[in-house]
């Protein structure tokens, strides 16, 4: 080997060898963990626990345990899902023993700590289950002592115990929304079962939860457009030509300082505000002799409902009782308003009846007059109906009604800022949805006690809910999903603007939560509690004040929807998360509460012959709620075409009746209420009468009309959803609840949302409002009979026959209405159409020689066993045909010399008739009727012992009101000629 390779090789060998240190060096192992047998324990614990009444879907675990020998603590902290379930102290104190009893001997005297997602599970505890509250998650001192931003003056009660002068913030979920990616509108939750929930969740919050609010007294705001109507009419003062008009006492009425509202034609811009386009008026004050006055009278094209909103400015002396008064067919009612909060904006007083046509009996009028007398009244543009959407996002308008977009469109026609409705610098609009009803709420509510130190419009909103529902689904295709709640309590250092701990969110979800399950589990059975998210959502998140949002149920579940989509389960829901609201916001305030009564039923008017009407009625007892018993009455009256007036108020829960003047040849119309000190229930139906002294002959009016109901369900081994097509139901008035037909119906698609999947949807509805049951039909017969003047008329509910309230046999004739009453074997609450009783009462009528007049659209459908086919055989002479097929779906009939038209399409002024009955004659009877395709309509018995006459489509559904009146005056002149 030569020198140089001898090198090389001692080099490698010194480079590569192992040092001797390192060669010495022993792996260190790491120090075994002397609570790993604990930690285990405490794991297997969390996952076993189960709360016995709530479906937690996540499994509860260890995150860490910390034990300190120094200070002689443990910390055990838990996944932030333990803190899902609704707890009470004795679970959390069931848990605190479960794992102290797991310590070893040398902690068990340690001081043990529980947490889960920053919180001990004692915190988690509710102030509603806490004999002592805690101080710090209530309004305690903090309050709102003024004047409310609207009050109705002219209501005839007052409310004490309920949530009188209270400022919510309430808003159903989503919208259509514009999606500036793709430049087009959508909708933001997929198409299933007749529905979306941006179209579903607005059924339950808009006829039902707001109205449930306000009827205990609650001023809502709502960041979505509230009204069904797609009719806007604007009087302002920069248009006079729209019908504005003002008149000036000793105070004149000037210009304010600042810009105000004005409407120009076409489309709205993105940032643009209709509220700094225009002018707005203000007058100092004055007393009653001297008043100014400013008068918005709209030129109404289609008569219908309307909301209505005011707008103003806030200035120095502004004062808090401006006197709106809203004229609805000939009626005032009367409002005071707040002007020292709420300006620039659309400011909702009501929703009424007005006319079609300009006049002064549909008007809003506003007087300088105040108790304050060096004040200030502004007043700026008043708006009528929700109207269309308006505002163009660059690929034009949404085409649809403003109330079916989402909150951003209606923020930005409301003058919100435009950081308030565009957080995402326009670039996201489906972001910018979810925030403005925040945001929005934050803005109203700045300023005021409950969010001190922030700059808005100083309204005392204390309170935001969310209505959403939930996707989801039962794979038996059975099971329901139920009803989740979610707050977010660790923002901000746990607190709210006020300085509240965020822990008030909590018990607001957890409220929720508890009490909407447990209600419906009462009533319908077998209905989910699932978890209480704390998650960082941004409609529990955003809002300055307590909020939450309530998952009502699954959209995507049948099970779920065929309650959702039942009116009376809606009610019902609604109902529930009033009283929740109802508790949570009077335990806030250590204030006693009072659950609003329930609608009175067994409704009657009869004439006693001194020129008097008397109204009776009877109370409905809420077998759930003790304090919900009616304390008083208010009984509304409408005289002739007028609207319903303010009311009288009867007193006392046991009084029954009201004795009321009428006048001659005038058709006097009455609903009812129930009051108590917490609230108004929902007006009963309406019932009329008509005085004709010199007349020989009394006809009774009964309405045996009051189903509400689903579309037909199918549920069988293959299909599930609800046929449209078949039946579509009937919603309590009008809805805006519906998309289109069901085209997916096969169970094995379960959870798909591709267009074959179970409960998809198309959109042949969309945009449209379709009319329900507005249970004032007797009104209208008690009209048409009354063109005859001839014949007296009284009338009653079918309740009211039922229980023997009125005798049917005491009167010459007999009209029956029954419209789309059907036993439809789905419906939560089963509508039979003619009770055992009443069809004895009409067979007696028969063998006293009166008249039967009988008109719906399920007589022969529903009387189909043999029994029933002899009754409509013996009775009122005739066999059911089936229903009328023309296969043109024409709703044109030719009767009693005359040709009209009938509402046979859903359509958005009356309930259709979709599917009229053939009905034929039995002889001696004949067909007196017949539709477009030849078969008969109507049947009518010309006897000698009685007359009957049986249509196979409502009376009440004849579209023109003359032709409708004709034909009640040739049925009355047939049926009562010979008497």
């Amino acid at each position: 080997m030569s020198h140089s390779k001898f090198i090389i090789l001692a080099l490698t060998a010194l480079l590569t060898a192992t040092p001797v240190d390192a060669a010495r060096k022993v792996k260190v192992k790491t120090p075994p963990d002397p609570y790993k047998t604990l930690k285990e324990k405490i794991d297997r614990y969390f996952v076993s626990f189960k709360p016995d009444e709530q479906r937690i879907r996540a499994t509860f675990h260890l995150k860490t345990l910390v034990v300190n020998d120094t200070t002689r603590t443990i910390e055990v902290c838990a996944n932030n899902n333990l803190g899902e379930q609704l707890f009470t102290s004795s679970m959390a104190e069931a848990i605190y023993q479960g794992v102290h009893k797991l310590l070893p001997d040398s902690c068990q005297d340690y001081q043990l700590t529980i947490k889960t997602n920053g919180w001990d599970l004692r915190q988690l505890v509710p102030n509603r289950l806490r004999d002592i509250k805690d101080k710090n998650r209530t309004w305690g001192h903090t309050d709102y002592h003024g004047r409310p931003w609207v009050r109705n003056v002219s209501l005839p009660y007052q409310i004490t115990e309920g949530l009188q002068d209270r400022h919510l913030s309430i808003w159903a979920s989503h919208g259509r929304y514009f999606n500036v990616k793709d430049s087009v509108w959508k909708w933001q939750r997929p198409p299933l079962f007749g529905t979306r929930e941006d179209l579903f969740t607005p059924t339950i919050v808009t006829p039902y939860l707001i109205p449930m609010l306000q009827n205990a007294g609650a001023v809502v705001f709502t960041p979505r457009e509230r009204d069904w109507q797609r009719n806007e009419y604007i009087v302002d003062n920069d248009t006079p030509e729209t019908g504005y008009s003002e008149t000036n006492g000793l105070q004149a009425w000037h210009n304010a300082d600042s810009t105000g509202f004005a409407f120009h034609p076409g489309t709205y811009v993105d940032s643009e505000n209709p509220f700094n386009a225009g002018t707005a008026r203000m007058a100092s004050t004055a007393d009653s002799k001297h008043k100014s006055q400013i008068v918005w009278q709209p030129a109404i094209t289609e008569a219908g409902n309307y909301a209505v909103y005011v707008s103003y400015h806030t200035v120095e002396k502004s004062i808090d009782d401006a006197h709106y008064t809203v004229w609805h067919q000939g009626v005032p009612t009367r409002f005071s308003v707040n002007q020292q909060m709420g300006q620039k904006t659309w400011v909702y007083l009501g929703t009424f009846y007005f006319d079609q046509g300009q006049s002064t009996r549909n008007c809003v009028t506003l007087s300088n007059v105040s108790r304050h007398h060096h004040g200030v009244v502004t007043a700026d543009a008043v708006r009528f109906g929700g109207g269309m959407g308006n505002v163009d996002r660059g690929k034009g308008i949404s085409g649809l009604p403003r109330c079916l977009e989402g909150a951003r469109y209606y923020a930005q026609w409301a003058g919100m800022p435009y950081e308030v409705y565009s957080t995402k610098e326009g670039q996201d609009d489906y972001g910018d949805d979810i925030n403005v009803r925040s945001y929005m709420t934050n803005h109203l509510a700045g300023g005021s006690v409950f969010v001190p130190d922030t700059t808005g419009l100083n309204v005392p909103i204390e309170l935001s809910l969310a209505i959403h529902s939930d996707a989801g689904y039962a794979k038996d295709g059975k099971s329901h999903i139920g009803t989740l709640t979610v707050c977010t309590t660790t923002l901000n250092d746990s607190i709210l603007k006020s300085g509240m701990t965020r822990l008030a969110s909590r018990d607001l979800a957890d409220e929720l939560l508890y009490s909407i399950p447990a209600d419906i589990n009462k009533k319908y059975g077998n209905w989910v509690t699932r978890e209480l998210y704390d998650r960082n959502y941004s409609e529990s998140r955003c809002p300055m004040v307590p909020s939450a949002i309530l998952e009502t149920m699954s959209h995507q579940n049948f099970a779920d929807m065929r309650l959702g989509q039942d009116p009376h389960f809606r009610f019902d829901l609604a109902r529930s998360i009033y009283k929740a609201l109802l508790r949570y916001v009077c335990t806030m305030h250590h204030k006693k509460y009072v659950v609003q009564p329930l609608t009175p039923n067994r409704l009657s008017a009869t004439l006693t012959g001194k020129g008097t009407a008397k109204i009776s009625w009877r109370p409905v007892y809420d077998e759930y709620e003790a304090t919900a018993k009616p304390t008083g009455y208010v009984v509304y009256t409408a005289v002739g075409n007028n609207g319903f007036d303010n009311g009288t108020y009867v007193k006392g829960g046991s009084e029954t009746s009201l004795v009321v003047p009428v006048e001659p040849e005038q058709v006097y119309s009455f609903r009812v209420s129930a009051v108590n000190e917490g609230g108004e229930s929902f007006p009963s139906e309406v019932v009329s009468v008509f005085d004709v002294p010199e007349a020989q002959k009394t006809i009774l009016v009964v309405n045996g009309f009051d189903r509400l109901a689903s579309p037909t369900v199918v549920d069988n081994s293959f299909s599930q959803g609800f046929d449209l097509e078949e039946d579509a139901g009937v919603t309590y008035g009008r809805t805006a609840g519906w998309l289109g037909y069901q085209t997916g119906w096969e169970k094995s698609k379960i959870g798909s949302e591709r267009r074959d999947g179970l409960g998809y949807t198309n959109d042949s509805l969309m945009g449209q409002f379709i009319a329900g049951n507005d249970f004032d039909y007797i009104r209208t017969h008690t009209l048409a009979i009354a063109t005859a003047r001839k014949y007296r008329v009284v009338s009653c509910s079918s309740q009211a026959i039922d229980n023997d309230d009125v005798i049917p046999e005491k009167f010459e004739m007999l009209d029956v209405i029954l419209g789309l009453q059907r036993q439809d074997g789905y419906s939560t609450v089963p509508c039979r159409i003619m009770s055992p009783i009443l069809r004895e009462h009409i067979y007696m009528m028969t063998k006293k020689g009166g008249s039967l007049l009988v008109s719906g659209a399920y007589l022969g459908t529903d009387m189909q066993d043999p029994i029933d086919r002899k009754y409509l055989e013996d009775i009122l002479k005739l066999k059911y045909g089936g229903r009328d097929l023309d296969s043109l779906q024409r709703d044109s009939i030719n009767g009693l010399g005359i040709a009209f038209t009938f509402y046979r399409h859903l359509n958005e002024h009356h309930y259709a008739a979709h599917h009229p009955e053939i009905l034929e004659p039995v002889y001696p009877a004949f067909s007196a009727m017949k539709y477009a395709d030849d078969f008969s309509a109507c049947v009518a018995y010309d006897g000698t012992d009685y007359k009957a006459v049986t249509m196979g489509f409502p009376l009440e559904c004849i579209k023109d009101e003359s032709k409708r009146n004709s034909i009640m005056r040739g049925l009355l002149q047939f049926l009562l000629k010979s008497q």
